[in-house]
């Protein structure tokens, strides 16, 4: 992907009315998407131009004149053009982007329809952080003998499990990060049973009991982190030939939060120092110290040790220290900072989620 571009609007009126595509693209971190998304004069839309030939956006299938519809499930076409470009951007080397043909959108648009209609209302996995109780996790596992990676999850009512955002019936996709396509029935019950019995909760369960050593407790604990999809979107998936990984996940139902913090400069300034240091995923970030009592700052909640993850709306990836102040200096007397805490930040590398400024509404 590279910036936004203006020009003349050249489509024509296409004939019929086509339906959503989705294309999952993955690239390294040395490759573009291999198209621009522009913003034309007297065309709506978010479109797809400057398909790379031989690039990865033409390989996969999308093509010039595309209207952009949705971002990682995110439904875009209402939005502001460089909102749009910052999604894509802040959602790294993997993105999955809904497109309609130019004809098709123009179409729908011309008879008023809601276009979000076209698409499903859910296809978004979901990451969920479960806590044990005395009775365990909540959930039992099942699945086809003998079978190696594939889980159904039967969740126990108001467990821990349900109560974490586990649909009933879903199926395991990944768990504590790692995929399961691997594991067979035993491996998974050694990996998830915690101390004591009824690791797994309540519930019938297909997997075979077996001794836990210390080594396998330790792996889980009384916490498990679930990559989970509900039959619907695991078959939406499926049937496109897609992979499932956690950057597409819906996060609201996680414990660990990034920040949104609003401040308007005082007599004093903002009251907090920008540092450059090394992340757990040992890129480099940008962190706030000296967080002042009483000033800006600390007023809109901004605690000492948070990364910063966003300015204004605009993920900070790949910018450095000075890039960084700049932006925060660009408006004179006031910021927003999208932040997050170093439990969350934590968390969020241990999944391979990458840069959390997307998952932010």
């Amino acid at each position: 992907l590279q910036g936004p571009a203006h020009g003349l609007c050249h489509d024509a009126d296409g004939e019929g009315m086509g339906e959503p595509r989705f294309y999952l693209l993955s690239k390294d971190s040395t490759e573009t998407f291999g198209f621009c998304l522009h913003e034309e004069l007297g065309c709506q839309g978010h479109i797809i131009r400057q398909v790379e030939l031989g690039g990865l956006a033409q390989r996969r299938g999308l093509q010039d004149g595309d209207r952009l519809l949705q971002v990682n499930g995110h439904f875009v076409d209402h939005m502001d053009h460089r909102t749009v470009v910052q999604k894509i951007k802040a959602s790294g080397n993997q993105v999955l982007l809904a497109v309609l043909d130019g004809g098709s959108y123009e179409a729908a648009k011309a008879l008023g329809r809601d276009l979000s209609q076209m698409l499903p209302a859910d296809i978004r996995p979901r990451l969920c952080h479960i806590t044990r109780d005395k009775s365990g996790f909540g959930f039992s596992v099942s699945g086809p003998e003998g079978v190696k990676g594939t889980f159904q999850l039967s969740v126990r009512q108001d467990g821990p499990a349900e109560r974490a955002g586990v649909p009933p019936g879903s199926w395991l996709l990944e768990l504590n990060g790692a995929s399961v396509r691997s594991y067979s029935h035993a491996q998974l019950a050694r990996k998830v049973r915690g101390p004591g019995a009824g690791g797994w909760g309540s519930g019938a369960s297909n997997v075979t009991e077996h001794p836990v050593s210390p080594i396998q407790l330790k792996q889980s604990g009384n916490k498990v982190t679930l990559l989970v999809a509900s039959s619907a979107v695991e078959e939406f998936y499926r049937l496109r030939g897609l992979r499932i990984t956690a950057a597409l996940a819906d996060t609201s139902w996680l414990p660990f939060k990034v920040r949104e913090l609003h401040m308007v400069k005082g007599p004093a300034g903002y009251g907090f120092l920008l540092k450059e240091d090394d992340c757990i995923s040992g890129a480099i970030g940008q962190f706030l110290w000296d967080v002042d009592a009483g000033l800006p700052a600390e007023q809109a909640g901004m605690k000492e040790g948070d990364r910063l993850l966003a300015v204004n709306g605009e993920s900070i990836e790949g910018l450095d220290h000075q890039q960084t102040v700049l932006r925060i200096r660009a408006h004179d007397d006031q910021v927003t900072l999208l932040v997050i805490d170093p439990a969350g930040d934590e968390f969020y590398q241990s999944v391979g989620f990458g840069d959390p400024a997307w998952s932010h509404p």
